[in-house]
Order: structure tokens, then C-alpha cells, then sequence
């Protein structure tokens, strides 16, 4: 069984890794996106967080759309509005 898994190829990325790497890295240079937060704001109690219970959830913001830390920050962070 051991031998079956050294004939396996070394993994690597594919050219739509590389392609959606570069794409992320642009969006995250675009929006100064953080992994720390930003004093007292952080993705978890912005508007646009879409789970502020998770660690981990979507970011609706209409430049961003992607699942982030509930620790980081962006310059589009906003306030949650007070009902």
C-alpha cells in the first residue's frame, strides 16, 4: 500500500490556481484588506459580514464577495446601524 502512494505525482497548481491567486491578491491590495483588525473595527461587527456569530463568514460588500476572518478589517468596514 505504501508503494501505491509514492506513484502518486506530486501536487501542484493548476494555471486557474495561479490565475485566481493573483485575482484575490489584487482584490485584497484593492479593498487594504487586513488580517488584524483595525482598533475596535473588525469584519465580525461590520455591516457587510454576513454570520457575525462565525469566525469565519461572507463579506457582501459589493467590492469584496468573498469569505473572510471575522478578525480582519477593510477600508469598506461600516457600522452596523443601531434599530
Amino acid at each position: 500500500m505504501a508503494d501505491s502512494f509514492e506513484e502518486l505525482p506530486k501536487p501542484e497548481p493548476k494555471e486557474i490556481d495561479e490565475k485566481l491567486s493573483l485575482e484575490l491578491q489584487h482584490l485584497a491590495e484593492d479593498a487594504i484588506l487586513r488580517a488584524k483588525p483595525n482598533g475596535d473595527e473588525r469584519c465580525q461587527n461590520c455591516l457587510y459580514y454576513l454570520n457575525g456569530d462565525a469566525e469565519l463568514s461572507y463579506c457582501w460588500h459589493p467590492k469584496i464577495r468573498i469569505l473572510v476572518g471575522g478578525e480582519w478589517w477593510c477600508q469598506w468596514w461600516e457600522e452596523i446601524p443601531r434599530e
